[in-house]
Protein backbone atom coordinates (compact mmCIF):
# COMPACT_ATOMS: atom_id res chain seq x y z
CA UNK A 1 0.00 0.00 0.00
CA UNK A 2 1.18 3.41 -1.22
CA UNK A 3 2.12 5.63 1.73
CA UNK A 4 0.56 8.55 1.41
CA UNK A 5 2.63 10.27 3.97
CA UNK A 6 5.73 10.01 1.86
CA UNK A 7 6.19 13.62 0.93
CA UNK A 8 8.29 14.61 -2.63
CA UNK A 9 7.36 17.61 -3.23
CA UNK A 10 7.41 19.19 0.42
CA UNK A 11 8.34 22.93 1.04
CA UNK A 12 12.30 23.17 1.80
CA UNK A 13 11.11 24.38 5.23
CA UNK A 14 8.96 21.56 5.90
CA UNK A 15 12.04 19.34 5.33
CA UNK A 16 14.24 20.78 7.65
CA UNK A 17 11.84 21.20 10.39
CA UNK A 18 13.17 19.95 13.72
CA UNK A 19 9.82 18.74 13.79
CA UNK A 20 6.71 18.30 11.51
CA UNK A 21 3.49 17.39 11.42
CA UNK A 22 1.64 15.68 8.18
CA UNK A 23 -2.62 16.17 8.09
CA UNK A 24 -3.94 14.03 5.52
CA UNK A 25 -7.34 15.84 4.91
CA UNK A 26 -8.26 13.17 2.52
CA UNK A 27 -8.13 10.70 4.99
CA UNK A 28 -10.54 13.21 7.40
CA UNK A 29 -12.81 13.53 4.67
CA UNK A 30 -12.85 9.54 3.92
CA UNK A 31 -13.79 9.16 8.16
CA UNK A 32 -16.09 11.54 8.01
CA UNK A 33 -17.88 9.61 4.86
CA UNK A 34 -17.24 6.44 6.66
CA UNK A 35 -18.89 7.67 10.35
CA UNK A 36 -22.05 9.02 7.84
CA UNK A 37 -22.57 5.83 6.82
CA UNK A 38 -22.18 3.66 9.73
CA UNK A 39 -24.94 6.81 11.05
CA UNK A 40 -27.44 4.82 9.25
CA UNK A 41 -30.68 7.08 8.48
CA UNK A 42 -29.21 9.31 10.67
CA UNK A 43 -27.07 12.61 9.33
CA UNK A 44 -23.72 13.07 10.83
CA UNK A 45 -22.51 16.05 11.99
CA UNK A 46 -18.79 16.81 12.40
CA UNK A 47 -17.16 17.84 15.83
CA UNK A 48 -14.26 20.22 15.09
CA UNK A 49 -13.76 21.99 18.77
CA UNK A 50 -10.34 22.26 20.04
CA UNK A 51 -8.95 23.45 16.92
CA UNK A 52 -10.44 20.67 15.28
CA UNK A 53 -8.53 18.29 18.05
CA UNK A 54 -5.07 19.99 17.41
CA UNK A 55 -5.21 19.59 13.04
CA UNK A 56 -6.44 23.33 12.47
CA UNK A 57 -10.07 24.10 12.25
CA UNK A 58 -9.95 26.53 9.37
CA UNK A 59 -8.57 23.22 6.92
CA UNK A 60 -10.31 20.77 8.66
CA UNK A 61 -13.81 22.18 8.43
CA UNK A 62 -13.42 23.53 5.18
CA UNK A 63 -12.19 19.18 4.31
CA UNK A 64 -15.77 18.20 5.96
CA UNK A 65 -17.65 20.74 4.75
CA UNK A 66 -17.22 19.41 1.09
CA UNK A 67 -16.87 16.21 1.75
CA UNK A 68 -20.61 16.69 2.74
CA UNK A 69 -21.14 17.73 6.52
CA UNK A 70 -23.67 20.69 7.46
CA UNK A 71 -23.96 20.80 10.73
CA UNK A 72 -20.64 21.51 13.30
CA UNK A 73 -20.21 21.50 16.90
CA UNK A 74 -17.46 23.58 18.49
CA UNK A 75 -16.91 24.28 22.38
CA UNK A 76 -16.84 28.39 22.54
CA UNK A 77 -18.09 31.19 20.09
CA UNK A 78 -14.80 31.77 19.08
CA UNK A 79 -14.03 28.19 17.26
CA UNK A 80 -17.27 29.33 15.97
CA UNK A 81 -16.58 32.50 14.50
CA UNK A 82 -13.26 30.74 13.12
CA UNK A 83 -15.26 28.18 11.04
CA UNK A 84 -18.10 29.95 9.54
CA UNK A 85 -16.22 31.64 6.42
CA UNK A 86 -15.30 27.85 5.92
CA UNK A 87 -18.59 26.41 6.35
CA UNK A 88 -20.92 29.13 4.68
CA UNK A 89 -24.08 27.35 4.83
CA UNK A 90 -23.30 24.78 7.58
CA UNK A 91 -25.03 25.06 11.30
CA UNK A 92 -22.47 25.82 13.83
CA UNK A 93 -23.79 24.81 16.98
CA UNK A 94 -21.50 26.15 20.49
CA UNK A 95 -21.52 23.61 23.22
CA UNK A 96 -20.90 25.85 26.15
CA UNK A 97 -23.95 27.80 25.54
CA UNK A 98 -24.35 31.47 25.43
CA UNK A 99 -24.02 34.05 28.20
CA UNK A 100 -24.25 37.93 28.95
CA UNK A 101 -21.90 39.46 26.46
CA UNK A 102 -21.84 36.95 23.72
CA UNK A 103 -24.68 37.63 22.09
CA UNK A 104 -23.32 39.30 19.33
CA UNK A 105 -20.70 37.00 17.98
CA UNK A 106 -23.56 34.34 17.93
CA UNK A 107 -26.25 36.52 15.77
CA UNK A 108 -23.07 38.03 13.84
CA UNK A 109 -21.73 34.73 13.23
CA UNK A 110 -24.89 32.72 13.19
CA UNK A 111 -24.04 30.49 15.88
CA UNK A 112 -26.74 28.22 17.35
CA UNK A 113 -25.83 28.31 21.45
CA UNK A 114 -26.71 24.67 23.03
CA UNK A 115 -28.14 25.33 26.48
CA UNK A 116 -27.30 23.35 29.01
CA UNK A 117 -27.97 24.86 32.56
CA UNK A 118 -30.97 26.41 33.83
CA UNK A 119 -28.81 29.96 34.29
CA UNK A 120 -28.50 29.88 30.50
CA UNK A 121 -32.10 28.77 30.02
CA UNK A 122 -33.27 31.99 31.83
CA UNK A 123 -30.53 34.24 30.20
CA UNK A 124 -31.57 32.92 26.68
CA UNK A 125 -35.33 33.33 27.16
CA UNK A 126 -34.74 36.60 28.25
CA UNK A 127 -33.15 37.00 25.01
CA UNK A 128 -35.73 35.99 23.03
CA UNK A 129 -38.46 37.91 24.53
CA UNK A 130 -36.24 41.11 23.51
CA UNK A 131 -35.00 39.70 20.34
CA UNK A 132 -37.63 36.89 18.80
CA UNK A 133 -37.02 33.74 16.97
CA UNK A 134 -33.76 32.33 17.13
CA UNK A 135 -32.50 28.75 17.00
CA UNK A 136 -31.01 27.39 19.81
CA UNK A 137 -30.81 23.61 21.27
CA UNK A 138 -31.22 22.28 24.42
CA UNK A 139 -28.63 19.84 26.35
CA UNK A 140 -30.31 17.24 28.94
CA UNK A 141 -28.53 15.85 30.98
CA UNK A 142 -29.55 11.79 30.73
CA UNK A 143 -26.95 10.56 33.51
CA UNK A 144 -23.32 12.04 32.90
CA UNK A 145 -23.45 14.73 35.21
CA UNK A 146 -21.47 17.33 33.43
CA UNK A 147 -23.69 19.85 31.47
CA UNK A 148 -27.21 19.31 30.61
CA UNK A 149 -30.60 20.41 31.77
CA UNK A 150 -32.46 17.86 34.45
CA UNK A 151 -34.59 15.54 32.27
CA UNK A 152 -37.67 16.88 34.07
CA UNK A 153 -37.46 20.40 33.74
CA UNK A 154 -36.57 19.81 29.99
CA UNK A 155 -39.89 17.60 29.75
CA UNK A 156 -41.47 20.70 31.37
CA UNK A 157 -40.50 23.10 29.16
CA UNK A 158 -42.42 21.12 26.29
CA UNK A 159 -46.11 22.23 27.87
CA UNK A 160 -44.81 25.67 29.37
CA UNK A 161 -47.04 28.08 28.61
CA UNK A 162 -44.75 30.80 30.54
CA UNK A 163 -42.12 30.30 28.18
CA UNK A 164 -41.47 32.43 25.09
CA UNK A 165 -42.81 31.30 21.94
CA UNK A 166 -39.88 32.13 20.62
CA UNK A 167 -38.12 29.37 22.46
CA UNK A 168 -38.50 26.60 19.59
CA UNK A 169 -35.27 24.38 19.86
CA UNK A 170 -33.91 22.77 16.38
CA UNK A 171 -32.19 20.01 18.13
CA UNK A 172 -32.45 18.17 21.57
CA UNK A 173 -29.29 16.27 22.36
CA UNK A 174 -27.43 14.22 25.63
CA UNK A 175 -24.18 13.14 25.89
CA UNK A 176 -23.03 9.12 26.75
CA UNK A 177 -20.71 8.28 29.45
CA UNK A 178 -19.36 5.19 28.43
CA UNK A 179 -20.28 5.11 24.66
CA UNK A 180 -16.93 3.54 24.44
CA UNK A 181 -17.24 0.51 26.74
CA UNK A 182 -20.24 -1.39 24.84
CA UNK A 183 -20.48 -3.87 27.72
CA UNK A 184 -21.70 -0.57 29.87
CA UNK A 185 -25.04 -0.74 31.43
CA UNK A 186 -25.36 2.70 31.79
CA UNK A 187 -25.69 2.83 27.79
CA UNK A 188 -28.87 1.01 27.67
CA UNK A 189 -30.33 3.29 30.74
CA UNK A 190 -29.03 6.56 28.93
CA UNK A 191 -30.77 5.51 25.64
CA UNK A 192 -34.08 5.09 27.29
CA UNK A 193 -33.95 8.19 29.48
CA UNK A 194 -33.15 9.68 26.13
CA UNK A 195 -36.16 7.91 24.08
CA UNK A 196 -38.26 9.57 26.61
CA UNK A 197 -36.75 12.99 26.11
CA UNK A 198 -36.95 12.92 22.63
CA UNK A 199 -40.65 11.66 22.53
CA UNK A 200 -41.62 14.77 24.47
CA UNK A 201 -40.03 16.98 21.78
CA UNK A 202 -42.17 15.76 18.94
CA UNK A 203 -40.83 16.90 15.81
CA UNK A 204 -37.31 18.32 16.88
CA UNK A 205 -34.61 16.77 15.61
CA UNK A 206 -32.53 14.32 18.67
CA UNK A 207 -28.94 13.66 18.70
CA UNK A 208 -26.76 11.53 21.07
CA UNK A 209 -24.29 9.56 19.84
CA UNK A 210 -20.59 11.26 19.69
CA UNK A 211 -18.24 8.81 17.79
CA UNK A 212 -18.35 5.63 20.09
CA UNK A 213 -22.30 5.97 20.13
CA UNK A 214 -21.99 5.14 16.31
CA UNK A 215 -20.97 1.81 16.97
CA UNK A 216 -23.46 1.20 19.58
CA UNK A 217 -26.09 0.30 16.37
CA UNK A 218 -29.06 2.00 14.98
CA UNK A 219 -31.00 2.71 18.36
CA UNK A 220 -28.62 5.53 19.21
CA UNK A 221 -28.28 6.98 15.92
CA UNK A 222 -31.79 9.24 16.29
CA UNK A 223 -31.32 11.74 13.76
CA UNK A 224 -28.32 12.89 13.94
CA UNK A 225 -24.75 11.75 15.31
CA UNK A 226 -21.55 13.78 16.43
CA UNK A 227 -18.80 11.95 15.04
CA UNK A 228 -15.15 13.29 16.67
CA UNK A 229 -12.63 11.43 17.72
CA UNK A 230 -12.71 8.65 15.06
CA UNK A 231 -12.61 11.28 11.92
CA UNK A 232 -8.97 12.12 13.26
CA UNK A 233 -8.03 9.00 12.96
CA UNK A 234 -8.58 7.69 16.80
CA UNK A 235 -10.14 4.76 18.58
CA UNK A 236 -13.56 5.25 19.98
CA UNK A 237 -14.40 1.68 21.45
CA UNK A 238 -12.43 0.52 23.58
CA UNK A 239 -10.30 -2.95 23.59
CA UNK A 240 -11.42 -3.11 19.22
CA UNK A 241 -9.84 -2.72 16.22
CA UNK A 242 -9.40 0.71 14.91
CA UNK A 243 -11.47 0.84 11.66
CA UNK A 244 -10.24 4.52 10.87
CA UNK A 245 -7.67 5.41 8.95
CA UNK A 246 -4.27 7.23 10.43
CA UNK A 247 -4.54 11.04 9.50
CA UNK A 248 -1.48 12.24 10.93
CA UNK A 249 2.10 11.79 10.95
CA UNK A 250 4.35 13.67 13.57
CA UNK A 251 8.27 13.38 13.34
CA UNK A 252 10.99 14.45 14.93
CA UNK A 253 14.50 15.38 13.94
CA UNK A 254 17.73 13.71 15.17
CA UNK A 255 19.85 16.20 16.66
CA UNK A 256 22.90 13.93 16.93
CA UNK A 257 23.25 10.21 17.31
CA UNK A 258 25.91 9.41 20.22
CA UNK A 259 27.67 6.31 21.38
CA UNK A 260 27.26 5.36 25.19
CA UNK A 261 28.72 2.54 27.55
CA UNK A 262 27.30 0.09 29.64
CA UNK A 263 26.66 1.30 32.85
CA UNK A 264 26.56 5.11 31.46
CA UNK A 265 22.74 6.75 32.77
CA UNK A 266 20.67 8.79 29.99
CA UNK A 267 18.93 12.10 30.70
CA UNK A 268 17.52 14.07 33.54
CA UNK A 269 18.14 12.31 37.34
CA UNK A 270 20.52 9.61 36.17
CA UNK A 271 17.34 7.30 36.48
CA UNK A 272 17.84 4.63 33.82
CA UNK A 273 21.32 3.04 33.58
CA UNK A 274 22.17 1.63 29.81
CA UNK A 275 22.63 -2.49 30.25
CA UNK A 276 24.61 -2.53 27.18
CA UNK A 277 27.21 -0.47 25.53
CA UNK A 278 24.47 1.98 23.01
CA UNK A 279 23.78 4.13 20.37
CA UNK A 280 21.18 6.93 21.08
CA UNK A 281 19.45 9.31 19.17
CA UNK A 282 18.93 12.52 20.81
CA UNK A 283 15.13 13.85 18.79
CA UNK A 284 13.89 17.48 18.55
CA UNK A 285 10.74 16.78 20.41
CA UNK A 286 9.80 17.10 24.30
CA UNK A 287 6.89 17.45 26.25
CA UNK A 288 6.80 21.22 25.39
CA UNK A 289 5.41 19.56 22.00
CA UNK A 290 3.05 17.39 23.73
CA UNK A 291 5.06 14.44 23.81
CA UNK A 292 4.22 13.59 27.53
CA UNK A 293 7.02 13.14 30.33
CA UNK A 294 5.15 9.91 30.99
CA UNK A 295 6.06 8.73 27.49
CA UNK A 296 9.87 8.64 29.66
CA UNK A 297 11.81 5.42 29.00
CA UNK A 298 10.77 2.27 30.94
CA UNK A 299 12.31 2.07 34.59
CA UNK A 300 11.45 5.36 35.22
CA UNK A 301 9.42 5.86 38.59
CA UNK A 302 7.52 8.45 37.51
CA UNK A 303 3.87 6.42 37.76
CA UNK A 304 2.81 3.66 39.09
CA UNK A 305 0.72 2.46 36.13
CA UNK A 306 3.47 -0.30 35.24
CA UNK A 307 3.43 0.84 31.12
CA UNK A 308 6.53 1.06 29.04
CA UNK A 309 7.63 3.61 27.76
CA UNK A 310 7.09 4.82 24.20
CA UNK A 311 8.88 3.77 20.93
CA UNK A 312 9.39 5.97 18.09
CA UNK A 313 9.94 4.26 14.26
CA UNK A 314 12.90 4.81 12.29
CA UNK A 315 13.91 2.79 8.99
CA UNK A 316 10.83 1.19 9.51
CA UNK A 317 12.07 0.20 13.06
CA UNK A 318 10.68 0.48 16.45
CA UNK A 319 13.43 2.48 18.90
CA UNK A 320 12.29 3.02 22.63
CA UNK A 321 13.08 6.08 24.34
CA UNK A 322 15.22 6.19 27.03
CA UNK A 323 15.28 8.04 30.41
CA UNK A 324 13.09 11.19 30.95
CA UNK A 325 11.46 12.96 28.06
CA UNK A 326 12.42 16.34 28.64
CA UNK A 327 11.29 19.93 27.60
CA UNK A 328 12.88 19.74 24.13
CA UNK A 329 14.30 16.53 23.78
CA UNK A 330 13.89 13.33 23.53
CA UNK A 331 16.01 10.31 23.78
CA UNK A 332 15.89 7.08 21.53
CA UNK A 333 17.63 3.88 21.75
CA UNK A 334 19.26 3.19 18.04
CA UNK A 335 21.11 0.19 19.18
CA UNK A 336 19.86 -2.51 17.01
CA UNK A 337 19.62 -0.78 13.78
CA UNK A 338 22.06 -1.01 11.29
CA UNK A 339 25.39 0.91 12.22
CA UNK A 340 24.52 3.53 8.98
CA UNK A 341 20.90 3.44 9.66
CA UNK A 342 20.45 6.50 11.73
CA UNK A 343 22.17 9.60 11.05
CA UNK A 344 21.63 13.68 12.62
CA UNK A 345 19.02 15.06 10.17
CA UNK A 346 16.78 12.28 9.74
CA UNK A 347 13.69 11.68 11.34
CA UNK A 348 11.69 9.50 13.81
CA UNK A 349 8.14 9.10 13.38
CA UNK A 350 6.36 9.65 17.29
CA UNK A 351 2.68 9.16 15.64
CA UNK A 352 1.46 7.84 12.30
CA UNK A 353 0.79 5.26 10.20
CA UNK A 354 3.66 3.38 11.79
CA UNK A 355 3.20 4.33 15.17
CA UNK A 356 -0.26 4.50 16.32
CA UNK A 357 -1.57 7.67 18.11
CA UNK A 358 -4.34 5.28 20.77
CA UNK A 359 -1.07 2.96 21.50
CA UNK A 360 1.24 5.90 22.13
CA UNK A 361 -1.33 7.50 24.18
CA UNK A 362 -1.42 3.79 26.40
CA UNK A 363 1.86 4.19 26.70
CA UNK A 364 1.22 7.42 28.54
CA UNK A 365 -1.44 6.53 30.33
CA UNK A 366 -3.76 8.53 28.77
CA UNK A 367 -5.81 8.76 25.20
CA UNK A 368 -5.88 9.91 22.15
CA UNK A 369 -7.62 12.34 22.68
CA UNK A 370 -5.00 14.14 25.01
CA UNK A 371 -2.10 13.46 22.30
CA UNK A 372 -4.35 14.92 19.63
CA UNK A 373 -4.87 18.39 21.38
CA UNK A 374 -2.27 19.30 23.43
CA UNK A 375 0.29 19.11 20.01
CA UNK A 376 2.70 22.07 20.56
CA UNK A 377 2.58 24.82 18.37
CA UNK A 378 6.45 23.86 16.89
CA UNK A 379 5.38 21.54 14.48
CA UNK A 380 5.88 22.85 10.44
CA UNK A 381 2.46 21.64 8.92
CA UNK A 382 2.41 19.44 5.79
CA UNK A 383 -1.84 19.41 4.46
CA UNK A 384 -2.38 17.23 2.08
CA UNK A 385 -5.23 18.07 0.35
CA UNK A 386 -8.92 16.63 0.69
CA UNK A 387 -11.25 16.27 -1.74
CA UNK A 388 -13.06 19.57 -3.37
Amino acid sequence: MTDRFTLIDAPEEFQSAPLRLTVDLSAIADNWREMARRSGKARAAAVVKADAYGLGIEDVGQTLYRAGARDFFVAVPAEGATLRPYAPEARIFVLSGIWPGQEEIFFENDLVPVIASEEQLAFWMAVLTERGPYPCALHVDTGFNRLGLPMDEAIALVDDVSRPASLDPVLIMSHLACGDDPSSPMNRQQLEKFQMVSTAFEGVDSSLSASAGIFLGADYHFDLTRPGIALYGGEAVSGAKNPMQPVIKAEARVLQVRNARAGESASYGATQVLMRDSRLAVASVGYADGYLRNLSGSGIPLRDTGLPGAEGVIGGKRVPVVGRVTMDLTIFDVTDLPDNAVRAGDYIELLGPSMPLDEVARAAGTIGYEMLTGLGLRYERMYLEGDD
